[in-house]
């Protein structure tokens, strides 16, 4: 027998309850303004998703500020220098020092996603999990019906907007107009991420440049920590055996010093691209996150990047909903769109410091000397460490992801 549908009405449906989703509506709902979140996944499945853990100085100043914070600041762990490998040294840039002691908090993202669903569930507004949005509605009409389905039967979800945070690929791209641009690059090679049982933490962020190509560890947990491996584009899993990954890494981030490594629990190819999406607005429709704007690991800035579209985007709705003031609903694009390139900048930046391109692998000594001059530089008290610092730890005030200071 085929199950009725539900019907419900809200005033905000957010599709994807990733962190961007899930701050979302966690301050909507703090502030009284009735929305429902979508998420394709299950449950179990959200708040297992391993992906990042530098939270960056802005990002824990927002969550403290709205009362999102309790898990992190307790159990997230302080970081404040980074080093670089290249042609036999170690380069420590003391971004802490250089941006008058702002940090990143390494705090994995499923944690603070079970923290967000937690925080929403108690507060009576539990995301409808593994129910898929199969299709976009108009949403240029007064009022879109979301139509969904979920392991009960189909889901109808009236209301008055519909905010995409569901990723690049997610389905609430789709109902953006034929005229909206999509201005994207994709980078000569990709990235290994595999995330790693270790004997110990890793101390801080290790980034290796080498004629062997790039490499770099992140820490996650005591027992986790997360590694990146250069290799060709379109290269498969499967051509990187655990033997293999081993020793690749001895290799390219010798001598940094290295964690007993034991097994892989996850291993996958990371394409590398970056893309940004003009108008982040079409009729009803707002999109938040990846959805919005893809950035590469480098720099740890994509889910900062996309809080700080959520609390700009929940400001904005607040004062539409409650306050009747359509404004800062209205300009929320043109806000976040110089701070979206501000990151990408930044994140190009670094991937050109990272990498040697093809022109330069011929000539590695070279291209690596110049390398080791910019990191003496960085490395070293100075304007160019200093601003480094400041945009590495996200130094900004809460809608600044390009990390100028405040």
């Amino acid at each position: 027998m085929r199950a009725a549908m539900r019907r419900l009405r809200t005033q905000v449906a957010i599709i994807g309850a990733g962190p961007a989703g899930l701050v979302l509506a966690n301050l909507l709902t703090r502030a009284g303004v009735e929305c429902l979140v979508v998420e394709r996944r299950s449950r179990a499945h959200v708040e297992s998703r391993a992906r990042a853990g530098l939270i960056e100085h802005r990002t824990v100043a927002a969550l403290r500020r709205h009362g999102l914070a309790d898990g992190l600041l307790a159990a997230g762990a302080r970081h404040t220098w980074c080093d670089f490998l290249c042609l036999g040294r170690t380069y420590r840039v003391d971004y802490g020092a250089h941006s008058g002691g702002r940090a990143h908090l390494v705090y994995p993202q499923q944690l603070l996603v079970r923290d967000l669903i937690a925080e929403l569930t108690a507060r009576g507004g539990a995301p409808l999990f593994s129910t898929a949005v199969a299709a976009m509605p108009d949403v240029t009409a007064d009022r879109p019906r979301l139509a969904a389905t979920g392991a009960s039967g189909p889901v109808e979800i009236d209301c008055e907007h519909i905010v995409g945070c569901d990723g690049h690929r997610g389905v609430s791209r789709t109902a953006l107009p034929a005229t909206a641009r999509v201005t994207t690059r994709r980078y000569p090679y990709d990235w290994l991420t595999v995330l790693a049982e270790v004997d110990r933490p890793a101390e801080g962020i290790v980034y290796g440049i080498s004629a062997d190509g790039f490499a770099g560890m992140m820490p996650r947990t005591a027992h986790l920590s997360r590694f990146y491996l250069q290799c060709p584009p379109g290269e498969k899993p499967q051509a990187w055996p655990a033997r293999r990954i081993h020793a690749e890494l001895r290799a390219r981030l010798a001598p940094a010093g290295l964690p007993r490594i034991g097994g892989f629990p996850e291993v996958r190819v990371l394409g590398m691209h970056s893309s940004v999406t003009e108008p982040v607005r079409h009729g009803r429709l707002l999109l938040a996150g990846d959805a919005a704007h893809v950035v590469t690991p480098s720099g740890a800035k994509g889910m900062n990047l996309a809080i700080a579209d959520a609390v700009d985007l929940a400001d904005a709705l607040i004062r539409h909903h409650i306050g009747r003031d359509p404004a800062p609903l209205a300009g929320h694009g043109a806000r976040r769109l110089p701070e979206t390139w501000r990151v990408q900048e930044f994140s190009d930046r670094l991937l050109r410091l990272l990498h040697l391109s093809a022109d330069e692998a011929a000539d590695p000594r070279f291209a690596l000397s110049l390398r080791r001059a910019t990191l003496e530089r960085l490395s070293a008290p100075g304007p160019d460490a200093a601003a480094f610092a400041h945009s590495y730890a996200g130094s900004g005030v809460e809608g600044n992801a390009g990390g100028r200071p405040d």
